[in-house]
């Protein structure tokens, strides 16, 4: 959608490139059928590209003071690409890039300790095989805390270089990143709390025989509760289960659903948020839903040109592994008024037109 102005440019200039050969072939042909036959689809597929901009549509093209604001920025698992994902760095990375909210998974560990790990096993993101090598296998939450905090979680990310637009880390960080640990939940929702961050976080069920398998609500609430501190409006309650109990025992949390639903159901829970994959949204979705207060969050948005399609169709936020980029866009890419796309489209076709005419005419 967005880039469907520039792409019907492109299709344009494509055709004028073609023009020649096809003129070439054209004028070599003996018969008139033999010419209707090369020439005739051409100009039919360009006529089409001439008039496809009457039927297209690209949230991007608006009139001026009708764009809405900035989606905020989510750190997903902190900021991935500049420190080991979901380490007290990652997140202090988000912060210092001016991230309004972080993101992150939470396990539970076997003697019901709530700690920050994606992976259900511990082998990607710690050190694991060296220090316990018969374990690396085993669920990380069937492991103890004191367990581990014995392990490192920074090193891999030096090593593995998970992404590749990561650029070299100053030597400063590489040190730091070198000396992660696994971060318990409490200590992410007080630093969250501290820079008045949202938090919103998957929240992982343990396994079958864990003693906090029944209990792994209750558990986390008591932390956030009880031990965290952090102030209730900034917490995003994403998990679905014992809803009705969550918001009995913590009602300032920001009921947050992972799945679209029906306004009316949405309402009937008290949700004032949609946590969606980009795919699964479309402006017509997200402006029917803003019409009823609930706002949308889109993962995992990393390029500049997809937050400028989510910038254009009014998400209110979005998670993002590029906190560091994105902050630095003023206003979406490609965003133009009809007017001015209308003067591009017409000197685009008119122009093409007297360029594919002067080759057949040679």
């Amino acid at each position: 959608q967005i880039t469907a102005p520039y792409l019907h440019i492109g299709a344009i200039t494509i055709m004028v490139l073609l023009s020649w050969p096809v003129a070439l072939h054209a004028i070599r042909a003996d018969k008139k059928v033999v010419q209707v036959i090369i020439v005739g689809p051409y100009l039919a597929i360009l006529l089409f590209l001439f008039l496809i901009p009457l039927g297209m549509y690209s949230p991007c093209i608006r009139e001026m003071g009708t764009l809405g604001p900035k989606p905020a920025l989510i750190g997903h698992r902190g900021a991935p690409m500049l420190a080991p994902e979901n380490t007290e760095m990652s997140f202090q990375k988000t912060i210092e890039h001016g991230g309004d909210g972080l993101e992150t998974d939470v396990t539970i560990s076997y003697d019901g300790v709530p700690f920050l790990m994606h992976d259900s096993t511990l082998r990607r993101t710690t050190n694991i095989k060296e220090v316990y090598p018969n374990d690396t296998a085993q669920n990380a939450a069937l492991f103890s805390w004191d367990t581990l905090q014995e392990l490192n979680a920074g090193t891999w990310f030096l090593k593995d270089k998970p992404f590749s637009c990561m650029g070299s880390l100053s030597r400063a960080d590489q040190n730091q990143a070198m000396n992660q640990s696994i971060y318990k939940l409490s200590n992410f929702l007080r630093l969250a709390d501290s820079q008045n961050k949202l938090v919103i976080f998957d929240l992982y069920r343990p396994p079958e025989k864990h003693p906090y398998r029944n209990s792994w609500i209750n558990r986390t609430l008591e932390v956030i509760l009880n031990e965290s501190g952090i102030r209730p409006h900034l917490v995003l309650w994403l998990e679905n289960d014992m809803r009705s109990f969550v918001q009995s025992v913590a009602p300032g949390f920001q009921q947050t659903m992972g799945s679209k639903a029906p306004v009316e159901d949405l309402l009937m829970d008290n949700i004032v948020k949609l946590n969606l994959a980009y795919t699964e949204m479309s402006s017509e979705d997200i402006r029917a839903y803003a019409k009823v207060n609930i706002t949308t969050n889109l993962y995992v948005v990393n390029e500049p040109w997809l937050f400028s399609l989510a910038w254009c169709s009014g998400a209110h936020s979005v998670t993002t592994n590029a906190v560091h980029m994105l902050k630095n866009l003023s206003q979406p890419l490609f965003l133009m008024t009809p007017q001015q796309y209308n003067i591009m489209w017409i000197l685009t076709d008119l122009t093409s037109a007297l360029l594919i005419s002067l080759i057949f005419a040679l």
